[in-house]
């Protein structure tokens, strides 16, 4: 329940301290957690196979913000991610209809990367809106 460390990228881009306390506490302690840095890989990672996919379908979006929010449960054997829920709001889409917007938005999620190595063991859910 003690120490800290930090969590730093190969390349350099990102150094963030890391606690055990902050893992556990409801609000965190203003330190970052693995289940964090989780969800913000996956939201990268979606967010660009959409936005490819929608080009692939011959449109585009001004912009394309993606959030993830992973869900853990705490038991006998430790923390386990059971969920990641990706939502996407896809601002200024032009040349596809809005209405198949979330059949594009389910299709993209099995090419995210992210998605494929936590396919089996974590549950992936997709809500996708156009403003």
């Amino acid at each position: 329940m003690e120490g800290s460390g930090q969590a730093k990228a190969g390349t350099g881009a990102f150094s963030v301290p890391v606690t055990f306390p902050s893992r556990i506490a409801p609000e965190g302690d203003g330190k970052t957690t693995p289940e964090e840095l989780m969800a913000a890989s996956h939201a990268v990672c979606y967010a660009m196979v959409l936005t490819n996919t929608i080009v692939k379908q011959g449109g585009k979006a001004s912009k394309v913000r993606v959030t993830a929010t992973i869900t853990a449960d705490k038991g006998d054997a430790g923390i386990k991610i059971v969920s990641s829920n990706l939502k996407a709001v896809v601002e200024g889409l032009e040349g596809i209809d809005k209405a198949k917007l979330s059949e594009l938005a389910t299709g993209a999620e099995k090419g995210c990367p992210i998605s494929n190595a936590l396919r089996g063991t974590v549950a992936i859910t997709v809500e996708a809106q156009a403003v």
